[in-house]
């Protein structure tokens, strides 16, 4: 058990570092950190002083962090949730040999500094596509003179027409009851259209009326507008199908654009659609219903403004943002994996489902 000797609670103290540090109220209940510096608390933290002769910090930390949802069952209060004292420290803990709790913390703390740094890679990709879309919807790839535009500023070679110029249909989707495991078609829905592409790992079944069989049957390079949202930023917001799954349709939250293009590539639309310009246009724009959500129509839509460069241009610009847009995705994946690992890891290393001297460090 975290001992009372080894627990302390202050209303403003400076603790050492090396102390074991728990949030006990708010949103962040039950979270652990170690102080790597003196610094001071206050009475929304609870302060832990592992016995140096029994107990690692670190693998004390790693415990509880494996251990929180057992925590959090024993928590009390509504909006400002608090865990006691006395909870954490009759919490017991399992302790294996000093020499192993602190090869488990190391074992441990080498994958989290790798999900760590794949965060810092995120961010900083993330950060790079962001300048890019700016860069290239304002400046383009020639390097050439700018004129103002009712967007603003874009190079003198492009033109600027509305979405209604540059498509040939625009459609609302079918309003049939879909569920989870229910015969039928997948029927893409707001949660499906997610950071500009279709995420397939919520979907529902239904099926659609005889009369919507072809007519709301999506095709590669569709793009799909979120018509209505609880949050105004997501009102409008885009995604193209690249035929992920054949043979489905979409739901009636969603307006499909079908473009012409040889006017403009799907893609780069849907690129356009993620700037800061392309969003602000469409959520600006967003009624607010009596239910206190924000739609768009597709008479909203007819009158977004899309830069309009050669279609070579907008290749080359689709395939600047992809190769970003690839790299993002591949820190996504390599994070993911890294999380998983972790979690395996705590569980197993922690219940002695695995022994740490059993790992291979070539494995990790």
């Amino acid at each position: 058990m975290l001992t009372p000797e080894g627990l302390k609670h202050s209303s403003a103290k400076l603790f050492p570092a090396g102390t074991l540090l728990m949030a006990m109220y708010g949103a962040t209940v039950g979270r652990t950190a170690i102080l790597r510096m003196d610094a001071a608390t206050n009475q929304a933290v609870c302060a832990i002083f592992p016995n140096s002769e029994s107990a690692d910090a670190d693998f004390l930390r790693y415990f509880l962090i494996g251990e929180r949802q057992e925590l959090l069952k024993q928590r009390y209060g509504g909006a400002q949730p608090n865990i006691s004292q006395n909870v954490i420290r009759n919490f017991p803990v399992r302790l294996p040999p000093l020499s192993e709790q602190r090869k488990i913390a190391g074992v441990l703390g080498l994958v989290q500094r790798a999900m760590e740094q794949q965060e810092r890679l995120l961010a900083l990709t993330a950060e790079l596509k962001k300048a890019l879309l700016h860069q290239l919807f304002t400046a383009g790839l020639r390097s050439e003179s700018q004129k103002q535009t009712d967007i603003g500023p874009v190079p003198q070679s492009w033109e600027v027409a509305t979405l209604e110029d540059a498509a040939i249909a625009f459609d609302y989707g079918t309003s049939v009851k879909c569920e989870h495991g229910k015969a039928g078609v997948a029927v893409l829905r707001i949660p499906n259209v997610v950071g500009g592409s279709i995420d397939l790992t919520d979907l529902k079944h239904g099926q659609p009326k005889r009369s919507e069989l072809n007519d709301l049957s999506l095709k590669t390079g569709d793009l799909l507008f979120v018509r209505t949202n609880g949050v105004l930023e997501n009102a409008g917001r885009c995604a193209l199908y690249r035929g992920e799954l054949e043979g489905c349709y979409f739901a009636s939250y969603l307006i499909r654009v079908r473009v012409d293009s040889s006017k403009v590539l799907p893609a780069f639309v849907n690129e356009y659609a993620r700037t800061e310009r392309g969003r602000s246009f469409l959520s600006g724009r967003a009624i607010r219903t009596a239910d206190g959500k924000f739609n768009i129509n597709s008479g909203t839509l007819k009158r977004v403004l899309l830069p309009l460069p050669s279609l070579d241009e907008q290749k080359e610009i689709v395939r600047q943002l992809d190769l970003v847009g690839r790299k993002l995705k591949l820190h996504e994946r390599k994070h993911a994996a890294l999380t998983a690992l972790f979690r395996t890891l705590l569980h197993e290393l922690m219940t002695a489902q695995i022994r740490v001297h059993d790992l291979s460090p070539d494995g990790l």
